[in-house]
């Protein structure tokens, strides 16, 4: 049976399982790196106002030769934007900069509980919903209780939580709410994040050899055997072409459990009730 490309999302979108991040990629860093993946492959890009590379992306969009309607973009908003009407003014800055008359998903980049309003964000981001401008809504960094208050407040949960996300930092808790509530996990540093730490496990590359891989294939083919979607962070095309190989082998249960055993628990991930912007 060929493996699905994409998971459905409770609003109906079509979202890629596999995509592209672009932090930190600049100008055109950026374009190069988003116009080389789209014409490897990819179907989906990541991006924020907070990376300040819209622009770039979405040269690299236009650059690459593949149809707006065929690429699946997320981009994220920022504390300053966290309001019912603001989230319109976000948009309308990130669709300006990515040169786009729609986003696929759009995300509250972090949810600042102190800043007490990604209530009022939410539901902006429904009030583009509603108006086409946006596919999907989701959060980032958000844990399973300010989500409960999402669905208290508004009735509604987002599409899609991206949260940090590896074989170090499993966030069960996170992943077990969003599967009792029909939002999909989406892992950011699927890698382990700032010198990939988890590449070095000896796990990791004993299985690398075992499958004829490379460590960062197994770690991302494990995001995918756990059902995640991922946007791992590339500017080589090498690399690029060997993270979409990934769709194209399986991982044996019993290794998917033993890279899950390295998870170093909640206390380990950034504190999204301490940290956002």
């Amino acid at each position: 049976m060929t493996e699905p490309t994409t998971v459905q999302l409770r609003n109906g979108a079509a979202m890629p399982r596999l995509g592209l991040g672009t932090w930190p990629l600049k100008g055109a860093g950026a374009e190069r790196a988003v116009a080389t993946a789209l014409q490897l492959g990819y179907r989906s890009i990541d991006t924020a106002e907070a990376y300040g590379n819209e622009d770039g992306v979405g040269a690299g969009l236009r650059a690459s030769g593949v149809a707006r309607e065929d690429v699946f973009v997320t981009t994220k908003f920022d504390k300053h934007f966290h309001g019912v009407d603001l989230v319109r003014e976000a948009f309308e800055q990130s669709a300006e900069r990515l040169g786009v008359d729609y986003v696929d998903l759009m995300l509250i980049h972090w949810p600042n509980p102190s800043h007490d309003k990604y209530v009022e964000a939410f539901e902006g981001l429904l009030g583009l919903l509603r108006d086409g401008l946006v596919r999907a809504v989701g959060t980032s960094n958000f844990k399973p209780a300010h989500l409960e208050r999402l669905r208290e407040a508004t009735g509604e949960a987002p599409d899609v939580n991206q949260i940090q996300l590896s074989p170090l930092l499993t966030r069960d808790p996170s992943r077990a709410y969003h599967s009792a509530h029909g939002i999909v996990t989406e892992s950011w540093s699927p890698l382990g994040g700032s010198g990939t730490e988890v590449l070095h496990e000896q796990l990791v590359r004993s299985l690398a050899e075992k499958y004829g891989r490379t460590p960062a294939q197994v770690v991302l083919r494990w995001h995918l055997e756990l059902g995640l979607v991922t946007v791992p962070k590339s500017g080589n095309e090498q690399r690029m072409r060997e993270n979409l190989e990934v769709l194209g082998f399986s991982l044996e249960p019993d290794d998917v459990a033993a890279l899950s055993a390295l998870d170093k628990g909640e206390g380990a991930a950034v504190d999204s009730d301490a940290f956002g912007h």
